[in-house]
């Protein structure tokens, strides 16, 4: 149940990213705070400052800015990440008693629900911490895509091959976002179920086909943060050779 919710929840922020940055004249107008909405107002439009006020300070580098923005956000949502570390912990841990309860009212769905909802709540387990940092990343990400191509100085901007303010016709980026993508959900994969385990190849598609249609600096975003969850997940998780034999043995210990 609660991995079907994330599953949803990963998918759903995927269609609200595609819609909030699909492209329209509001989206390509330059800003002005007196005139803008609320969420152009104290979302991107801050967020182009802070742009603008990086590159200023790292040589007129507007990826290298995008950079320091992902570092400031990543390490901003890192307590929610470890939270849904912890949680995914303890679902582990009952695992077994949550068996129990599917035997015990297979026959009876809703008690078995209400049943499993009580041992959460018995154990501090909340079944959709682990959406909270996709949720979270969703309105920057909009917001970023705006900042960018509402922002001549970003839009114009070359950085290493690309232009930031346009797809990488190389294709380049899309692959190293997917690829990214990938490592990141390898690392992540001990704490899925089979059913989650179809995310490790859907999620680097979708990102690798919306990398080759949006401008550049959202894929660079993009792989900039994976590279950190990859570090951060290294960390927590341990790499996924290292999680599938203590699997393993965790499997033959208790075979004994």
């Amino acid at each position: 149940m609660t991995r079907r919710i994330y599953l949803l929840a990963s998918l759903s922020a995927l269609i609200l990213l595609l819609s909030g940055c699909s492209p329209s004249s509001a989206a390509m107008a330059p800003i002005d705070p007196n005139t803008a909405g609320f969420f152009v107002k104290y979302f991107v439009y801050p967020l182009s400052q802070t742009l603008d006020w990086f590159a200023d300070h790292l040589w007129g580098q507007y990826g290298l800015s995008i950079l320091v923005v992902t570092l400031i956000i990543r390490l901003i949502i890192l307590p929610l990440t470890l939270k849904q570390y912890k949680s995914s912990k303890r679902m582990q841990d009952l695992q077994p008693e949550m068996k129990k309860l599917k035997e015990k009212y297979k026959d009876d769905a809703k008690k078995q629900q209400e049943e499993t909802m009580k041992l959460f709540q018995q154990n501090g387990v909340n079944p959709l911490a682990g959406c909270f940092p996709i949720i979270v990343q969703m309105p920057i990400l909009i917001a970023l895509y705006q900042a960018i191509m509402r922002n001549d100085h970003i839009r114009e901007h070359t950085f290493l091959w690309m232009n930031l303010g346009q797809p990488d016709h190389y294709y380049i980026l899309p692959i190293i976002a997917a690829a990214t993508t990938f490592v990141q959900q390898m690392f992540m994969s001990s704490q899925m179920n089979q059913q989650m385990k179809s995310l490790l190849y859907i999620f680097p598609v979708m990102i690798f086909v919306m990398s080759m249609n949006f401008a550049a600096a959202l894929p660079l975003y993009w792989i900039y943060g994976n590279i950190f969850t990859i570090v951060q997940s290294y960390f927590i998780y341990g790499s996924p050779g290292s999680q599938k034999s203590g699997s393993q043995k965790n499997k033959g210990g208790l075979s004994k």
